[in-house]
């Protein structure tokens, strides 16, 4: 889906370059990446980098209190003729069965763990029972499960706004489990900042200097 936004901005205009955004860095008044095409500079620079953002903030000695909740899922071919209209939710065990493209993709609750952890799908080998005793799960589709890390900050609440001593560096990241369906709000939250409008609701309780 992120691969047909980016060709739907390039369809209109727009410029798709990538690079490695740990080369970020000052160069003047501006600030630079590094891309194959050769360096980008532009007087603004926004950091959505999810869980990895702390790798290019560290940097500018910028140390946000950010952890990560880690999840687990697996897609699994129904057996015989089973199907599966809508997402189930077994709230007394911890799971999640939805019907998916790729098949019934099996989902687990959080895992506390560092980022770069190695995987433990131990969650997902415990309710792999529960979840057979309810549906007709058959073999696996995937070889190993899926792995994502959210980033999660105490309160709940992502980082959006200006980060601190670094002009015009902007952050927007730390939205948890609710990063998809925030997007679009943030991405206008930001633009309205930097550009001196009236935002479309009060940004101080995203502000990184909560902290």
């Amino acid at each position: 889906m992120t691969k047909a936004f980016a060709a739907r901005f390039a369809a209109l205009s727009g410029l798709v370059l990538k690079g490695d955004a740990r080369s970020l860095h000052r160069n003047g008044a501006q600030w630079r990446i590094e891309t194959p095409e050769g360096p980008v500079d532009a007087p603004v620079a926004v950091l959505a980098l999810g869980p990895w953002t702390p790798d290019v903030l560290g940097a500018f000695g910028l140390r946000l209190p950010l952890a990560v909740k880690r999840g687990y899922h697996r897609h699994f071919r129904p057996r015989g003729n089973a199907g599966l209209s809508r997402p189930v939710v077994d709230a007394d065990v911890g799971y999640c069965v939805a019907p998916m493209e790729q098949g019934l993709r099996l989902t687990t609750g959080a895992e506390f763990a560092a980022r770069d952890a190695p995987p433990t799908p131990a969650q997902l080998d415990r309710l792999l029972p529960a979840a057979r005793a309810l549906f007709p799960l058959g073999d696996p589709v995937e070889a190993v499960p899926w792995l994502g890390s959210r980033p999660c900050f105490a309160d709940s609440r992502p980082v959006i706004g200006p980060a601190p001593g670094q002009p015009g560096l902007w952050l927007a990241f730390g939205h948890a489990h609710w990063g998809l369906t925030l997007g679009p709000a943030t991405g206008r939250l930001v633009a309205e900042l930097i550009a001196g409008a009236t935002p479309f609701c009060d940004p101080k309780p995203y502000r990184a200097n909560r902290f």
